[in-house]
């Protein structure tokens, strides 16, 4: 091939080659961190390989799910904290998996901005990282797309994908087994978690506040940095018991919050009794719907309001799995039950 001393390159069309080397090696022993059985969290090659016995696993299905941080990323990039989202991405993907009854095995991203900054990627990175250990998923590989002109200076956006598995009987919701009078434990939440955030801000701005003020609900803490609480990652709390065949069915309560999301997980002929007196809602809750005039339907409909998981079981284990639940750090609690339609 012949030089042409005045060719255009890449780095003059805004990409940075170099910045994408450098990123791949920061993060190297990020996701070194992060290996299981059945991974060995390599990044470079064009795909990743997991081995499913290694895992321990001998008729497993295969569960896959992708999401994404929506407009939560907004309030990142204008406060400059990025440290949780990356959190955040991983948990509304590993959380999904654990309502199909699924553990997670392995974890990919997707990175995309407009010019590169190393150092802001690496934070983001680094978190998906800490999501990925609390979640048991290897951090197997991901993507990183520098694509000036699609987003503005600062700007980036991230996707998630994870895989799982779960032995062919375990799969849940149980529809079959489920019952008028099952019981509903409630999970408790850090907050809104990654749903509603374009009513969060739009209510923010109603407010006046600015994101470096005190925050009105959570004391020493910004408005931000309240209203950044990292999504709940809930696999080492609730895969026991959904391997011990303890529950029936799960939801993970996200966009749609507590009217949408769990007649996802209940059968036909039966609906969810939801006693919205059994748990306080949270401050933050409770600010955001005084300060945005916001009705109760829609709060419960756009919001986890205090409630970032919901199992399915029968009376019988309900105190065992409740037992187990605080036992694991978690707030539960008893929170309505199955009834006929």
């Amino acid at each position: 091939m012949t030089d042409r001393p005045n060719g255009l390159t890449y780095a003059q069309a805004g990409v940075d080659i170099d910045a994408g080397n450098a990123l791949v090696e920061a993060i190297k022993p990020l996701a070194k961190a992060t290996r299981r059985p059945g991974a060995d969290a390599g990044l470079g090659g064009f795909g990743a390989l997991f081995d499913l016995k290694a895992a321990g696993y001998d008729d497993p299905l295969i569960v896959s799910t992708t999401d994404g941080v929506g407009t939560k990323l907004k309030i990142a990039i204008d406060s400059g904290l990025h440290d949780t989202v990356g959190i955040d991405l991983v948990a509304m993907c590993v959380n999904d998996l654990l309502a199909q009854g699924a553990e997670p095995l392995m974890f990919l991203d997707y990175f995309a901005t407009g010019k590169l900054d190393v150092e802001i990627a690496k934070r983001v990175v680094a978190g998906i990282a800490e999501g990925c250990k609390l979640a048991g998923a290897a951090l197997v590989g991901g993507e990183t797309a520098e694509m000036p002109d699609m987003y503005a200076d600062g700007e980036y956006d991230l996707a998630g994908f994870t895989v799982g598995a779960v032995d062919r009987d375990d799969v849940l919701p149980k529809l079959d087994a489920q019952r008028a009078g099952d019981v509903l434990i409630g999970i408790g939440s850090s907050g809104p978690h990654s749903n509603g955030y374009s009513l969060v801000r739009k209510i923010v701005e109603r407010s006046g506040l600015a994101w470096d003020a005190p925050a009105p609900f959570a004391e020493g803490k910004t408005l931000a940095e309240a209203l950044m609480a990292p999504t709940r990652i809930y696999v080492k709390s609730v895969l026991p018991l959904l391997q011990a065949g303890r529950v029936k069915g799960g939801a993970h309560i996200t966009g749609g919050g507590l009217i949408e999301n769990p007649p996802r997980a209940i059968a036909e002929g039966l609906v969810a009794k939801i006693d919205w007196n059994a748990w306080a809602l949270p401050p933050v809750f409770a600010w955001l719907q005084e300060a945005g005039g916001v009705a109760d339907h829609e709060l419960r409909r756009t919001f986890n309001c205090g409630v970032g998981f919901m199992l399915i079981c029968s009376p019988a284990d309900a105190e065992p799995v409740l037992a187990a639940l605080l036992n694991a750090g978690e707030d539960a609690f008893i929170c309505g039950e199955l009834a006929a339609a």
